[in-house]
C-alpha cells in the first residue's frame, strides 16, 4: 500500500472542550489519528474533510489504536467510572451515615427491653393476667370510693411507695408518646411499639379519669385529681406502712385541685393527652377522647385570672410538696399549647405557645436551667419549636419565637459537649443539678435523650456542626455525649455497676421498692409486719426488672442499700427518660420504608401530619 493510500484509510478527529466529543478533523496537523475504523464511513466525513480547519496550530500524535477490543474495554471502564463516582457523592450527600453507638459494647436492646419493663410492675388497678412481672396482682381497686365514690382505680405507682401522682403520671405520658413519635420505626423494628403503645394508654386512660370538665352551669366545678395515696391522718397509710399494694386495706388520700390553682397540672396533662393522641391515632375513640379533654381543660387553664403551681395550695398539691415540688407553670402552659398544636393543627395553640415563651423563660428558676424533667420544659419546648423553625419553617408571626429557640437549643448543646457550663465527675457523668440532693441520673437521661434526638435533626438538615458564642459541636459530638451518659449507666463507671436492674452483671439488689422486696408467696403481710422487709439486709427476693434506681452522688459513690432511697429507689419519670435515651441511641432499622429519616429511623414528617396549612 502506497503512503497515500494509507493516509486515506486513517480517519482524523479533534476536540475541543465545549463539544464533549470527537469531531471529524480536516487534516492530519490539528487532529489525532485514529485507526480503529469504529466511526462508520458517510458522506458527512467526506464533505467534512474538504472543510478548512479553524485551528492555526496542530500536533501529530501519530496515535494509533492496535488492539480494538482491549480499547473498548477502557471505553467502558472509563464510562463506568464517570457514572459511579458522581453517584457515590450524591449518596453520601444526601444519606448521612449510621450511627453504630459510637463503638459502644453495651447491648441497648437489651437494654431497652428491660426498662420497658418497669412500668408494667408499677401499673395499678386489675392487673394484665400475662404480664412478665410475676410478682404484682390487682391493686388499688377502690382508689377514690373512700372520698366521693370516684373511679380512680388504674395509672402507675409512681416510685417505691403506692402513691400515685397525676404530675409525674402525664409527664411519663408525654415524654413516652414524644419518643414513640420520632422514632417508632425503631421501636416497630425491635418488636416494642405494641408494648410502649400499651404504656401510653395504660396511662392515657387513668388521666382522663383525672379531669372534671365543668357541668353547664358554671366553670367553677371543673376540677383535676392530683394525688392518690400518701399521708393522711390515718395511722396507717402509703407512708409509714411498708407494704405491697396488693395488701393495702386503709383508706387512701385523694387530692383534688380547681383548675386556677393548678396551671402547671393542667398543661402538663393537656402535653401528655395530646401526645398521645398521636400515638394512638388508630384507636379513634380513644384518640377523639383525649384530643377533646386536652382542649377543654386547656381552654380553662389559660382562661382563668388567676393561675399558680399545684403544690402552693395544700389542698390540691400540699402532699406532693415534699416529693415533687412544683417552682414554675409558665413552662407547662406553653408545653401543653405546642402539643395541642401538633394534636390539632389548630395555630391557636402555637399561636400562644410562641407568644408566652419567653416569659416562661424568665420564670425558670436558675436552678433548673438546661435541665428537662417533669418540673421543667424549658428545654424540650425549645428544641420543639427549632424543629418546627428547621423542618415546617411557618415565618411571621413565630419567626422571632423560633429563632431564640434555636438559639437556646445550640447554648444548650455546647453545654453538654463542653466543660465551660457544667462539670462532670470523675466518672463522666454529667451534674445538671450538683448543688441539690436530687439523684443525678434522671437528668442525665434527658440530656442524653435530647443531644441525640438534636444530632438526629442536624442530620436530617445534613448539617455537621453549629456553633454557639465561641464554641462548636456536631453532630458526633453530640452523639458521643449522649453514648457517654448511657454508658455510665450501663456500667462503664468507677464502680463497674449498672444502674438498671436485671442489666449487667453487678447492679443493685437492695431496691426500695415495697413489691419487690416483700415475697410474693400468696400470703398478706399487715402494716407493722412490713419493716421486717425494709430493715432486712438481704436481697430483694424479687427483681425488678429495667428499674433505674436513683444512683451515684457527685463523688461517683453508692450505696446498696434499701434504706437510704436517695441511691436505690427508682421512679417512672426516671424511667421514661431512660427509655427516651436508649431509643434514641438505639441503631436504625435496615431496609426502612421511609424515604426521609429512614437511614435515623427517625419520621421526619410524623409529627406534623395534622398539621395541613401553613397560610
Amino acid at each position: 500500500m502506497s503512503n497515500s493510500e494509507k493516509l486515506n484509510s486513517v480517519q482524523y478527529v479533534h476536540t475541543i472542550s465545549q463539544a464533549g466529543r470527537l469531531l471529524p478533523s480536516a487534516s492530519r496537523w490539528n487532529s489525532i489519528e485514529l485507526d480503529f475504523n469504529l466511526l462508520p464511513k458517510s458522506s458527512f466525513n467526506e464533505k467534512i474533510e474538504s472543510l478548512p480547519s479553524r485551528f492555526s496550530k496542530s500536533i501529530d500524535f501519530n496515535l494509533f489504536v492496535k488492539d480494538k477490543i482491549h480499547f473498548k474495554r477502557f471505553v467502558i471502564i472509563a464510562a463506568l467510572f464517570i457514572i459511579i463516582i458522581p453517584a457515590l457523592i450524591l449518596l453520601k450527600h444526601f444519606f448521612p451515615p449510621r450511627n453504630h453507638h459510637n463503638g459502644s459494647s453495651h447491648n441497648i436492646t437489651l437494654a431497652l427491653n428491660k426498662a420497658l419493663l418497669l412500668f408494667d410492675a408499677q401499673k395499678s388497678g386489675r392487673f394484665v393476667e400475662n404480664s412478665l412481672i410475676r410478682f404484682r396482682g390487682n391493686s388499688g381497686m377502690n382508689d377514690g370510693n373512700s372520698s366521693e365514690h370516684l373511679d380512680l382505680v388504674g395509672g402507675f405507682y409512681d416510685a417505691g411507695n403506692n402513691i400515685k401522682f397525676s404530675f409525674t403520671t402525664a409527664y411519663t405520658v408525654s415524654l413516652l408518646s414524644w419518643t414513640v413519635i420520632e422514632y417508632h420505626e425503631k421501636y416497630d423494628h425491635i418488636g416494642k411499639l405494641d408494648h410502649v403503645k400499651d404504656i401510653i394508654k395504660w396511662g392515657s386512660l387513668y388521666l382522663l379519669k383525672l379531669f372534671v370538665p365543668p357541668n353547664n352551669s358554671s366553670s367553677a366545678s371543673a376540677r383535676i385529681y392530683s394525688q392518690v395515696g400518701g399521708n393522711n391522718s390515718n395511722p396507717e397509710n402509703d407512708l409509714t406502712c411498708w407494704q405491697r399494694p396488693e395488701d393495702m386495706n386503709y383508706p387512701r388520700l385523694v387530692s383534688v385541685c380547681d383548675i386556677s390553682s393548678a396551671s402547671d397540672l393542667a398543661g402538663e396533662m393537656s402535653a401528655a393527652m395530646s401526645a398521645a393522641s398521636l400515638v394512638l391515632k388508630e384507636d379513634e375513640n380513644i384518640a377523639e377522647k383525649l384530643v377533646k379533654a386536652a382542649e377543654e381543660l386547656f381552654i380553662l387553664a389559660i382562661g382563668t385570672e388567676k393561675q399558680g403551681t399545684y403544690t402552693t395550695n395544700d389542698d390540691c398539691g400540699g402532699k406532693a410538696r415534699q416529693f415533687y415540688d412544683s417552682r414554675s407553670y409558665k413552662d407547662e402552659l406553653v408545653w401543653g399549647g405546642l402539643w395541642l398544636f401538633f394534636a390539632t393543627g389548630n395555630k391557636t395553640y402555637l399561636k400562644y405557645a410562641t407568644e408566652n415563651f419567653a416569659s416562661a423563660v424568665k420564670e425558670q428558676v436558675d436552678s433548673d436551667e438546661g435541665v428537662f424533667d417533669w418540673n421543667n420544659k424549658i428545654t424540650a419546648t425549645s428544641i420543639l419549636l427549632t424543629r418546627i423553625r428547621y423542618f415546617r419553617d411557618l415565618g411571621y408571626p413565630y419567626e422571632s419565637s423560633f429563632i431564640s429557640s434555636t438559639i437556646n437549643t445550640d447554648l444548650l448543646m455546647c453545654s453538654y459537649t463542653s466543660d465551660t457550663k457544667y462539670s462532670k465527675t470523675e466518672g463522666g457523668l454529667i451534674l445538671l443539678k450538683p448543688s441539690t440532693n436530687s439523684p443525678l441520673l434522671q437528668y442525665a437521661v434527658t440530656a442524653s435523650f435530647l443531644s441525640k434526638l438534636y444530632s438526629d435533626y442536624l442530620q436530617l438538615l445534613r448539617t455537621t456542626s453549629r456553633s454557639c458564642s465561641d464554641s462548636v459541636f456536631s453532630s458526633e459530638s453530640l452523639q458521643k455525649f449522649s453514648q457517654s451518659q448511657v454508658n455510665y449507666i450501663l456500667g462503664d463507671n468507677p464502680l463497674k455497676m449498672s444502674y438498671v436492674v436485671g442489666y449487667g452483671d453487678t447492679y443493685p439488689v437492695q431496691v426500695h421498692h415495697r413489691a419487690a422486696s416483700i415475697p410474693w408467696d400468696g400470703k398478706q403481710r399487715t402494716c407493722s409486719e412490713g419493716n421486717q422487709w425494709l430493715n432486712s439486709e438481704k436481697a430483694n427476693p424479687n427483681t425488678l426488672l429495667g428499674a433505674m434506681v436513683a444512683g451515684p452522688n457527685k463523688d461517683d459513690v453508692f450505696s446498696d442499700e434499701r434504706s437510704q432511697p436517695w441511691f436505690t429507689e427508682p421512679n417512672i419519670a426516671s424511667n421514661a427518660g431512660l427509655v427516651a435515651a436508649l431509643i434514641a441511641l438505639h441503631d436504625p432499622p435496615t431496609g426502612s420504608s421511609n424515604p426521609i429519616g429512614g437511614i435515623l429511623g427517625i419520621d421526619k414528617n410524623g409529627m406534623f401530619e395534622n398539621v395541613k396549612e401553613f397560610s
